[in-house]
């Protein structure tokens, strides 16, 4: 059984729901649309009990470039609008559905995943990903904090190597972000979609209580502490984002131009 939406598809066959983001024009930029669609699919997902696993991928050849700008541009335009508001009634559901839920959630990673997309795919359980793929896990170049992996980067990769990659936003291949623990195995392009399917036919062979509470106890401290570091996250957000720095910031990217940045 297939649902499609212009901008999220969900495919659910053999116990195993498939997420696909679906906005290939725009590198699967991530608007409020496909965020609260994610969220319910997600929801949905966790509640039957005729779903098994969870797969998240993207279409064409990224699989996110992060937060649709364009509509967070247009957004702050609007006074009342809050981005800490939005974080918390969006963006985290989301992240800690995806921890806390006793479901194998598995990342099949074609391409770039960038920000807010670098978050997605390195929250989920496992991640399988392309050569092609990469991880751009910062949000620096609009003075924005990396929603999301502040606290778990450092655990990954360690603090000193997380503000590197927070700091200078520089990508990190795939090779580089198997070395590093971000990902779970590398495969050659064409053999991504048949190494996800294999990835999850072993985890359909599992008792199914037993890899939920394997996860859940695996997960019982860091799902606390990330509903803390999410919280500290939009707190901090709240500020940056009212920075004129943020603003050229995001001007800059939008014009394709390098930033002016000036601390004020």
């Amino acid at each position: 059984m297939t649902a499609a939406s212009d901008v999220l598809i969900k495919g659910v066959a053999v116990g195993v729901m498939t997420l696909t983001l679906n906005r290939p024009k725009v590198s699967n930029a991530l608007n409020l649309e496909l965020l609260h669609l994610l969220g319910e699919y997600l929801k949905e997902a966790q509640e039957s009990s005729s779903v098994r696993c969870v797969v998240l991928t993207g279409a064409g050849r990224a699989f996110s470039c992060g937060a649709d700008l364009n509509e967070v541009e247009r957004l702050r335009q609007d006074p009342a609008w809050s981005y800490s508001e939005e974080l918390r009634r969006v963006l985290h559901p989301i992240l800690l559905r995806m921890r806390a839920m006793e479901k194998p959630v598995v990342a099949s990673v074609n391409g770039a995943a960038e920000g807010l997309g670098a978050s997605l795919a390195l929250s989920c359980d496992l991640k399988v990903a392309s050569e092609d793929a990469s991880f751009t896990c910062s949000c620096a170049p609009t003075g924005l904090l990396p929603c999301g992996l502040t606290g778990l980067l450092p655990s990954r990769v360690g603090l000193s190597r997380a503000l590197e990659l927070a700091w200078t936003a520089r990508p990190v291949p795939a090779q580089e972000a198997l070395t590093l623990g971000l990902v779970n195995m590398v495969v050659p392009p064409y053999r991504l979609e048949s190494t996800a399917f294999n990835v999850v036919s072993k985890l359909l062979e599992a008792a199914p209580r037993c890899l939920g509470l394997t996860k859940k106890v695996m997960n019982r401290a860091s799902v606390r502490s990330l509903k803390d570091e999410l919280e500290y996250e939009a707190h901090i957000q709240d500020i940056l984002v009212k920075t004129k720095d943020h603003a050229e910031g995001l001007a800059a990217v939008l014009e394709r131009r390098p930033p002016r940045f000036t601390g004020e």
